[in-house]
């Protein structure tokens, strides 16, 4: 059985979420909390396997509680409204979650990742951290947390050099000439991304600005390692007003 807590202090969400648990055969819910004290208390008497946790309480955040426990759950699942920063920091520490008002297909399918997760992520920690920065800065961190076959890697956004789109792919080129191939398309990177940090300059493209030497008349990027990323006729301007500046 998966042992579930609940973390959330709207009522209404909160009764949602234990009928929707209750719902699932090979579940069963420990309790539920509505602050930051009870919930540290219930997570560290009761040892879940997985817990739902709103990003953000009445009386704190997620951050708080995390922060404070002996032992961290590898296992959370973040709840959260539609908020732009919060789903931006949980995306760049790569961390699971689901958005109110919670459905119940959603729910199966975070749970089968639950049951599909092989073995401790080591990085666990360092997502949190990343998706905590993130969420308090609202700025572009110093690394993102990018999630290839069964694997966590923390790698450090100024040695992106460029991604490449390829269907529901996206393929991370590095500056030590490695390169990480990630299930996500690149729209999803590009928003995580953005101008003029990272530029867009082909659909199956996009560029760190701190890696880009030149624009050549032949309508292409060279970049510093001297390899060439073509820019589309429609983006052309937009890059060159850009990179006016280089």
């Amino acid at each position: 059985m998966i042992k579930i807590a609940i973390i959330e202090d709207e009522p209404a969400i909160r009764n949602e979420m234990t009928w929707l648990v209750q719902q699932e055969k090979d579940t069963i819910l420990l309790g539920w909390s509505d602050n930051v004290q009870d919930a540290i208390r219930l997570i560290e008497n009761e040892c879940p396997d997985v817990v739902l946790m709103d990003i953000q309480l009445i009386d704190g955040s997620a951050f708080d509680i995390l922060n404070t426990l002996k032992t961290v759950p590898e296992n959370i699942i973040f709840i959260t409204a539609y908020n732009q920063f919060a789903i931006r920091a949980i995306k760049f520490g790569a961390l699971d979650y689901l958005l109110k008002p919670i459905v119940q297909d959603e729910l199966k399918e975070a749970l089968e990742r639950y049951r599909n997760k092989k073995g401790k992520t080591t990085q666990w920690t360092q997502q949190l951290s990343i998706a905590q920065q993130t969420l308090n800065n609202e700025t572009l961190p110093e690394t993102i947390a990018l999630h290839s076959l069964n694997k966590i890697n923390i790698v450090l956004i100024r040695d992106i050099v460029y991604c490449k789109g390829d269907g529901p792919y996206t393929f991370f080129y590095f500056s030590d000439n490695s390169k990480l191939l990630v299930s996500k398309p690149l729209k999803y990177y590009e928003e995580l991304l953005p101008a003029p940090n990272f530029l867009r300059t082909h659909q199956s493209y996009l560029v760190n600005k701190k890696h880009v030497d030149r624009i050549s008349k032949s309508e292409y990027l060279i970049l510093k390692n001297k390899e060439e990323i073509p820019i589309s006729s429609r983006r052309k301007n937009y890059i060159l007003n850009v990179l006016s500046s280089l």
